[in-house]
This record gives structure tokens, C-alpha cells and sequence, in this order.
């Protein structure tokens, strides 16, 4: 459970020390999912640059330079790959043709070591499952809503990933695990996190006067991308493959029986979550409480595949 989170004032009508003052207080909220390491990718002096450390967020001073308009963000808890090598953390740089870019993942991937063998792509010393889909979007050979569509289709697992590009565009590529979008029209603004009670807290606690936003829906197997002027367009992948990571449930209760449930039903997936979940000690309020706070289903199952 991570945390995907950033803004963008393609209206350039925020201040240097108004962006700072929105980065630094919206990634101390996304604290709540992750606190091992904090990371943010953006353009400045003509360039992509990422600056990220094995630190949570508060600890880390983030400095918004006059020409930074847009930045994403991720703030790490650690499933794979330690986060004292900085390399493991987000976001990640990587180049597809002549396109440098910057990747960042919420979520669990199954297939990472299996599709560096099927596709043969290059062995890295970075150790984060995520890394895979930076290495099968530099092998495509190029960075549009085509290469991402093929990537996100050969990901197993559970996933929501966000891409941005050396021209400042940034894509949203919505799996199963929850994202949260405001665009303030009359500011030309958009600001984002995982979840939308942590963008509820964040904007509580900047006490700005942003007007009124309006939420962007976006729904799993969707990629969204908001070019540097702020316009917004879609497309869609094949999004069948996400559930199939699941692998790693006790032997009593077996994947196809829980892909079954989460079609025939949500209510009775969380049902059965909690029935699971009692096994590790995690009781059925627990799970209450975590829905309310936002957490899915499926980040639970999640984290009970790692208990």
C-alpha cells in the first residue's frame, strides 16, 4: 500500500511557495500509506529530473523551482526491495524513444521476473517489482497511450500506476487500486492522491482558497492523460489480467474461488476478506475501519497476501 500523489498548474497562476507549500502538505497526508521513502518527478531548466530519498515525507524538503509546474509524487511502503537502496524507490526514470519519463506505482506485481525472461529484458540491479513496467515501456520504443495499453496488459497483480513525460504530460493508468482526481477549473488546476480522503485532509490543512473542484472519474482498465496545457484525453486496456497475481492465499482458500467472488459480488468479497482475514488476527471491524479510511478490497487482500 503506497501512495501516488501530485499537482498541476498548467495555468501557471500559483506561486513558487504556493506549489511548495501544496507538495510538502500533500505528501505528509499520503504519509498515511507509506513512510519508508517519498519521492517527486518534474521539469525544470529543460529536463526530467526525479529527487527521492529512503525517508517519509516530512522529513524531506521539497523545493519548487519558478519554472516546476507540474510534479507526481509517490510515497513508498515497502514490499519488495529495500528502501535504503535508493534506487528501489519512486518514481523511476526511464526513456522510450525519444521520450524520457518518469514511472511511479501503487500496488503488488506477481509476473515482474517472468516477463524480464519471456521478453528477454535487460538484467537490474533495482530489486522493486514495479520496475518492470519502466523496462517493457523502454523496450517498446516509444511512450503513447499504445505502449502503455500493452504494458499495463501484461501486468498480473494489482496495480494503478501514474507516468509523466520530459513535456510535462501526465498519464494515470487505472488498475484496481484507488485514485483520487480534483481539476480546479477556474485556477487551471489539478491535484491528486490515492485516495480521496487523504486529498480531503490535505486541502483541510492548506486552508487555501481554491474554489470549488470537480472530482475526475476514472475507472479500472482506463488511462487518462492531462497534457501540459491542462486537456485531458483517454483510452482504455485490457484490464482481465490484474486479478491474476493472487497467488499467495492460504491453502484453504484458493484464488479462483476469490476471483469468482469479486464478480458475482463486492459485498460478498468483503465477506469473505474478513473470514480470511481472522485466520492473521484481523478482525472483520478492522476491515471496517480500513474501507471507511479508504482502502479497497483489493489493497487488503493485498496486504493479507504478504501477512
Amino acid at each position: 500500500m503506497c501512495c501516488l500523489f501530485g499537482i498541476l498548474d498548467y495555468g501557471h497562476k500559483l506561486s513558487r511557495k504556493e506549489k511548495t507549500k501544496i507538495l510538502s502538505v500533500l505528501s505528509v497526508a499520503c504519509e498515511e500509506r507509506g513512510t519508508d521513502a517519498t519521492g517527486i518527478a518534474y521539469n525544470s531548466g529543460g529536463s526530467l529530473k526525479v529527487y527521492k530519498r529512503p525517508l517519509p515525507a516530512h522529513l524531506l524538503w521539497f523545493k519548487v523551482n519558478e519554472d516546476v509546474n507540474h510534479v507526481m509524487g509517490h510515497a513508498r511502503m515497502v514490499t519488495q526491495g529495500s528502501e535504503r537502496f535508493n534506487a528501489n524507490n519512486h518514481p523511476f526514470a526511464g526513456k522510450a524513444g525519444d521520450t524520457t519519463f518518469a514511472l511511479a506505482h501503487n500496488g503488488v506485481l506477481n509476473n515482474d521476473k517472468r516477463l524480464r525472461r519471456q521478453y528477454d529484458l535487460p538484467a537490474t540491479k533495482i530489486e522493486t517489482d514495479s520496475y518492470i513496467a519502466v523496462q517493457l515501456l523502454e523496450a517498446s520504443g516509444e511512450l503513447s497511450f499504445s505502449s502503455l495499453a500493452s504494458m499495463a496488459e501484461k501486468l498480473e497483480g494489482s496495480f494503478t500506476i501514474s507516468v509523466m513525460t520530459d513535456q510535462d504530460d501526465l498519464y494515470l493508468i487505472k488498475g484496481d487500486n484507488p485514485i483520487c482526481l480534483y481539476h480546479y477549473e477556474k485556477l487551471n488546476f489539478y491535484i491528486y492522491a490515492s485516495t480521496e480522503p487523504i486529498l480531503k485532509t490535505a486541502l483541510k490543512q492548506l486552508n487555501m482558497k481554491l474554489g470549488k473542484p470537480t472530482k475526475i472519474k476514472l475507472d479500472c482498465g482506463e488511462i487518462l492523460k492531462i497534457d501540459a496545457a491542462g486537456n485531458m484525453s483517454r483510452s482504455q486496456f485490457d484490464d482481465s489480467k490484474i486479478f491474476l497475481g493472487y497467488s499467495h492465499w492460504p491453502r484453504y482458500y484458493s484464488r479462483p474461488a476469490i476471483w469468482e467472488t469479486v464478480q458475482d459480488s463486492q459485498a460478498s468479497y468483503i465477506e469473505d476478506l474478513k473470514s480470511v482475514a481472522a485466520y492473521y488476527g484481523i478482525w472483520p471491524e478492522d476491515i471496517d475501519e480500513m474501507l471507511a479510511d479508504g482502502v479497497t478490497p483489493e489493497e487488503i487482500e493485498e496486504l493479507l497476501n504478504g501477512a
